[in-house]
Protein backbone atom coordinates (compact mmCIF):
# COMPACT_ATOMS: atom_id res chain seq x y z
CA UNK A 1 0.00 0.00 0.00
CA UNK A 2 1.13 3.69 -0.82
CA UNK A 3 -0.62 7.20 0.14
CA UNK A 4 -0.15 9.56 -2.75
CA UNK A 5 -0.65 13.28 -2.65
CA UNK A 6 -2.93 14.25 -5.69
CA UNK A 7 -2.93 18.08 -6.23
CA UNK A 8 -6.11 18.98 -8.49
CA UNK A 9 -4.69 21.04 -11.62
CA UNK A 10 -7.13 24.06 -12.28
CA UNK A 11 -7.46 27.75 -13.29
CA UNK A 12 -7.61 29.64 -9.84
CA UNK A 13 -10.97 30.94 -10.51
CA UNK A 14 -12.54 27.30 -11.28
CA UNK A 15 -14.50 25.19 -8.85
CA UNK A 16 -14.67 21.75 -8.65
CA UNK A 17 -17.19 19.18 -6.34
CA UNK A 18 -15.28 15.79 -5.67
CA UNK A 19 -17.01 12.92 -4.98
CA UNK A 20 -18.27 8.94 -5.07
CA UNK A 21 -20.73 6.86 -6.50
CA UNK A 22 -21.73 3.53 -6.90
CA UNK A 23 -22.86 3.25 -10.45
CA UNK A 24 -22.06 3.74 -14.64
CA UNK A 25 -25.28 5.55 -14.62
CA UNK A 26 -23.77 8.38 -12.30
CA UNK A 27 -22.43 10.04 -15.76
CA UNK A 28 -25.42 10.81 -16.99
CA UNK A 29 -27.81 11.64 -13.83
CA UNK A 30 -25.19 14.18 -12.87
CA UNK A 31 -25.34 15.63 -16.75
CA UNK A 32 -28.99 15.54 -16.24
CA UNK A 33 -28.80 17.12 -12.69
CA UNK A 34 -26.85 19.97 -13.49
CA UNK A 35 -28.24 21.06 -16.91
CA UNK A 36 -31.96 21.10 -15.02
CA UNK A 37 -30.69 22.93 -11.99
CA UNK A 38 -28.85 26.19 -13.81
CA UNK A 39 -30.03 27.07 -16.93
CA UNK A 40 -26.99 26.75 -19.63
CA UNK A 41 -24.39 25.96 -17.15
CA UNK A 42 -20.93 25.48 -18.59
CA UNK A 43 -19.00 21.68 -16.67
CA UNK A 44 -17.14 18.78 -17.42
CA UNK A 45 -17.44 15.84 -15.21
CA UNK A 46 -15.49 12.35 -15.36
CA UNK A 47 -16.39 9.22 -13.30
CA UNK A 48 -13.80 6.73 -12.54
CA UNK A 49 -15.34 3.46 -13.42
CA UNK A 50 -14.55 0.61 -11.05
CA UNK A 51 -15.26 -2.59 -12.35
CA UNK A 52 -15.30 -4.20 -16.26
CA UNK A 53 -13.44 -1.69 -18.17
CA UNK A 54 -12.69 0.16 -16.08
CA UNK A 55 -12.52 3.64 -18.22
CA UNK A 56 -12.58 7.58 -17.17
CA UNK A 57 -16.28 7.71 -18.26
CA UNK A 58 -17.50 11.93 -19.07
CA UNK A 59 -19.73 14.02 -19.87
CA UNK A 60 -20.57 18.21 -19.88
CA UNK A 61 -20.99 21.09 -21.70
CA UNK A 62 -18.05 22.57 -21.77
CA UNK A 63 -14.55 21.36 -23.48
CA UNK A 64 -12.34 22.97 -21.24
CA UNK A 65 -13.67 21.36 -17.93
CA UNK A 66 -14.56 18.40 -19.70
CA UNK A 67 -10.29 17.68 -20.49
CA UNK A 68 -9.64 19.15 -16.42
CA UNK A 69 -12.51 16.15 -15.42
CA UNK A 70 -11.45 13.57 -17.33
CA UNK A 71 -7.38 14.62 -16.01
CA UNK A 72 -7.46 15.04 -12.70
CA UNK A 73 -10.11 11.94 -12.59
CA UNK A 74 -7.24 9.89 -14.14
CA UNK A 75 -4.64 11.08 -11.56
CA UNK A 76 -6.87 10.34 -9.02
CA UNK A 77 -7.75 7.46 -10.07
CA UNK A 78 -10.15 5.94 -7.35
CA UNK A 79 -12.62 3.70 -8.09
CA UNK A 80 -16.44 5.22 -8.00
CA UNK A 81 -14.99 8.39 -7.91
CA UNK A 82 -16.15 11.47 -9.87
CA UNK A 83 -15.30 15.10 -10.10
CA UNK A 84 -17.37 18.28 -11.54
CA UNK A 85 -15.41 21.09 -13.09
CA UNK A 86 -18.20 24.01 -13.40
CA UNK A 87 -17.06 27.12 -15.79
CA UNK A 88 -16.08 30.05 -14.82
CA UNK A 89 -19.16 32.14 -13.07
CA UNK A 90 -20.93 28.80 -12.30
CA UNK A 91 -20.64 28.08 -8.54
CA UNK A 92 -21.58 24.55 -5.81
CA UNK A 93 -23.95 26.53 -4.35
CA UNK A 94 -26.09 26.60 -6.82
CA UNK A 95 -26.06 22.33 -7.97
CA UNK A 96 -24.77 21.36 -4.73
CA UNK A 97 -28.31 19.97 -2.80
CA UNK A 98 -29.10 18.51 -6.23
CA UNK A 99 -25.87 16.49 -7.33
CA UNK A 100 -26.08 15.20 -2.90
CA UNK A 101 -29.75 13.80 -4.59
CA UNK A 102 -28.78 12.04 -7.59
CA UNK A 103 -28.72 8.47 -5.56
CA UNK A 104 -26.21 7.06 -6.62
CA UNK A 105 -24.01 9.59 -5.02
CA UNK A 106 -22.52 8.43 -1.58
CA UNK A 107 -20.19 10.87 -0.51
CA UNK A 108 -19.08 14.29 -1.17
CA UNK A 109 -15.64 14.88 -0.61
CA UNK A 110 -15.29 19.02 -1.46
CA UNK A 111 -16.97 21.65 -3.10
CA UNK A 112 -14.30 24.41 -3.82
CA UNK A 113 -12.03 26.51 -5.97
CA UNK A 114 -8.80 26.69 -3.33
CA UNK A 115 -5.96 24.68 -4.06
CA UNK A 116 -6.95 21.28 -2.63
CA UNK A 117 -4.98 18.00 -2.12
CA UNK A 118 -6.25 14.56 -2.60
CA UNK A 119 -5.22 12.10 -0.24
CA UNK A 120 -5.61 8.82 -1.96
CA UNK A 121 -4.00 4.79 -1.08
CA UNK A 122 -3.23 2.88 -3.75
CA UNK A 123 -3.89 -0.38 -2.66
CA UNK A 124 -2.70 -2.22 -5.67
CA UNK A 125 -5.49 -3.47 -7.68
CA UNK A 126 -7.21 -0.02 -6.75
CA UNK A 127 -7.09 3.12 -5.30
CA UNK A 128 -9.41 4.88 -1.88
CA UNK A 129 -9.65 8.66 -1.33
CA UNK A 130 -8.84 8.84 2.51
CA UNK A 131 -9.82 12.76 2.23
CA UNK A 132 -8.59 15.86 0.98
CA UNK A 133 -6.45 18.77 2.15
CA UNK A 134 -9.01 22.21 0.94
CA UNK A 135 -7.68 25.51 1.04
CA UNK A 136 -4.97 26.75 3.73
CA UNK A 137 -4.96 26.48 7.52
CA UNK A 138 -6.86 29.24 10.00
CA UNK A 139 -4.40 32.01 10.71
CA UNK A 140 -6.62 33.52 13.53
CA UNK A 141 -10.02 33.78 14.88
CA UNK A 142 -12.60 36.17 13.39
CA UNK A 143 -12.90 39.60 14.97
CA UNK A 144 -15.71 42.50 14.92
CA UNK A 145 -14.03 43.49 11.80
CA UNK A 146 -13.92 40.07 10.17
CA UNK A 147 -17.61 39.51 10.54
CA UNK A 148 -18.35 43.06 9.51
CA UNK A 149 -16.08 42.30 6.40
CA UNK A 150 -18.00 38.93 5.92
CA UNK A 151 -21.41 40.33 6.11
CA UNK A 152 -20.77 42.72 3.93
CA UNK A 153 -19.06 40.30 1.06
CA UNK A 154 -22.09 38.47 0.91
CA UNK A 155 -24.50 41.33 0.35
CA UNK A 156 -22.22 42.76 -2.31
CA UNK A 157 -21.80 39.33 -4.25
CA UNK A 158 -26.06 38.81 -3.73
CA UNK A 159 -26.51 35.79 -1.59
CA UNK A 160 -27.56 37.74 1.66
CA UNK A 161 -29.98 40.66 1.64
Amino acid sequence: MEIKNIRIQKPEAINFILGQSHFIKTVEDLHETLVASVPGIKFGLAFCEASGECLVRWSGTDDAMIDLAQENASAIGAGHSFIIFLGEGFFPINVLNQVKLVPEVCRIYCATANNTDVIVMDVGEGRAILGVADGKRPEGIEDEEGIAWRKSFLRMIGYKH
